[in-house]
């Protein structure tokens, strides 16, 4: 069976895109949720995958659901 591989890049963009959306800079974001920036900045830019932990952090700090940013991949793919 076939399984297909969540692009990391992908991911990044879901997550610049949710956070241009809130008009948040890196910096802010990041602050919110308790992550670096150079680590939001590698997240974004596909060469960090995001653990499910942070990805909920990421969420939350954005005022949203973690499905909404999962909504954003499956568009994408």
């Amino acid at each position: 069976m076939f399984y297909p591989m969540l692009d990391p890049k992908i991911v990044g963009e879901a997550i610049a895109e949710a956070r241009r959306e809130k008009n948040l800079s890196q910096e802010v974001l990041s602050g919110l949720a308790g992550i670096g920036r150079t680590h939001l900045s590698a997240i974004e830019r596909g060469e960090r995958k995001p653990t499910l932990e942070t990805l909920y952090r990421i969420a939350a700090a954005l005022d949203i659901k973690m499905s909404d940013i999962i909504l954003k991949l499956e568009k994408r793919l």
